[in-house]
């Protein structure tokens, strides 16, 4: 009898179990579909700049990306799809941020350089330029003549790299692949001569504060001038296989319009602005390094839909190539590095063998170069995207007390739902590719 009562109890407290088990596990579908309810109530809200009005039935919302390969990376775009036209789009952001501008306050300034070349990663070369700018500013110091002209000259060489990345992916992405194969056969060109002139192929972390970490050779110099002799050949053989291809037109002519007035509105810069007919480039307006001594046009189209903005690449390529070619022919001798010891890092060569480079450079390296408590500073390159600003706050330490990372690809996103208005779906890659995002710079 006592076995039997026993047995009764826990088979009671068997099924009482499974009977939580249950409802624990109904409670829990209950509480998912209770988030998703609350994710579709945020996206239907007025909170985002995407206002899905009335219920699902007459309208689909696609997600696009992260992982889609046409979204130039970890870009994800929720759309609100009426048929095949778009009717709103929602830009989420943020799945490759790694927290850098945070990373730079706690590390000195020399150190955050090789950070630079991780945020546009297909021109690192200007990054590094941009961020030693706003550090020198704030140091105020000046690197030396021949480090500005090589300096220059390594822009310009990364807008190239960066303009054939993107001419080549985006007739990739409109159905063009031969491109793409052409532009990095021309790339690949770039890069071994970037291995020569830095000792690193891609991400270079070349600049230093004051100077260089390597003087340009009488190699890099010939190889530059062969490489420019035989490149625009090259080049007009892509600009002649998509330019004549009607459906490469018709697929970006008229797509992707944006009015020159709502893009300044949203802070557009580089090449999609100048394609909506606003002459506006750094290197003219606000002339840094060597560029108010040389001569190049800025090009401008008033049209702003995905062809104009491929147009004012294509025509800013053969700028480079002429301000290269200027620089070349005009870069002066003397010293890389600026002589101030106490914020340059010295000559390798003088630290093993003086002891006053040796405390220099363990104090730099240690302690990093201090400008004065309070000072901050802006500093905006023209990159290939458009306007790459640093701004730095100092409290008097060897580390930056704050550093904001002003990246043209995340503001230029911002633009996406007002270019893919009306737009067809299949036009979303096209639009896209002719904004030339790098997520890499626009989530830092």
């Amino acid at each position: 009898m006592a076995e039997e009562i026993l047995h009764e109890i826990k088979k009671t407290k068997t099924e009482v179990t499974v009977n939580s088990g249950l409802h624990s596990k109904h409670d829990r579908a209950e509480d998912i579909l209770d988030n998703q309810n609350k994710i579709l109530r945020a996206l239907e809200s007025d909170d985002v700049r995407a206002h899905f009005e009335g219920a699902l039935d007459n309208q689909l919302v696609l997600n696009m990306g992260p992982q889609h390969p046409a979204t130039h990376g970890v870009l994800q775009l929720v759309v609100s799809l009426d048929g095949e036209s778009v009717v709103n789009t929602v830009p989420v952001l943020g799945y490759l941020h790694r927290g850098y501008e945070k990373l730079a306050e706690n590390m000195t300034f020399h150190e955050f350089i090789p950070h630079t070349d991780r945020l546009d990663y297909l021109s690192p070369l200007a990054n590094n330029v941009g961020y030693i700018l706003a550090v020198e500013k704030i140091l105020k110091i000046e690197a030396t003549p021949r480090a500005q002209y090589i300096r220059t000259i390594c822009c310009e060489v990364a807008r190239i790299a960066s303009h054939l990345v993107w001419m080549g992916s985006m007739a990739m992405d409109v159905g063009a692949l031969t491109v793409f194969l052409w532009g990095f056969t021309e790339r690949e060109k770039i890069l071994d001569i970037l291995d020569i002139l830095t000792g690193v192929r891609f991400t270079t972390s070349y600049t230093r504060i004051g100077g260089l970490a390597l003087d340009m050779s009488d190699e890099v110099n010939a190889r530059l001038n062969a490489f420019l002799d035989q490149f625009i050949p090259k080049f007009e053989d892509c600009r002649n296989l998509i330019e004549r291809n009607k459906i490469f037109i018709n697929r970006c002519e008229g797509v992707g319009y944006i009015s020159k007035e709502d893009a300044i509105s949203l802070g557009v810069t580089g090449p999609n602005l100048r394609a909506a007919g606003v002459e506006r480039d750094l290197r003219k307006d606000e002339p840094y390094l060597v560029y108010k001594e040389l001569d190049f046009d800025v090009p401008t189209y008033t049209e702003s839909d995905v062809l104009a903005r491929y147009y004012v690449r294509i025509k800013e390529v053969y700028e480079s190539v002429k301000l290269v070619r200027q620089c070349l022919a005009k870069l002066p001798s003397g010293p890389i590095n600026s002589p101030d010891a106490k914020q340059v890092l010295p000559d390798k060569g003088e630290v093993y063998s003086k002891m006053e480079e040796l405390i220099h450079d363990f104090m730099i390296i240690n302690f990093g170069t201090a400008p004065e408590k309070g000072a901050e500073a802006y500093q905006a390159i023209e990159a290939a995207k458009g306007e790459l600003g640093f701004y730095i706050i100092s409290n008097g330490k060897g580390y930056p007390f704050r550093l904001k990372i002003r990246s043209p690809s995340f503001v230029n996103l911002g633009a996406l739902p007002t270019m893919l208005d009306k737009a067809m779906i299949s036009d979303i890659v096209a639009i896209i590719g002719s904004i030339d995002p790098v997520m890499g710079e626009a989530d830092k």
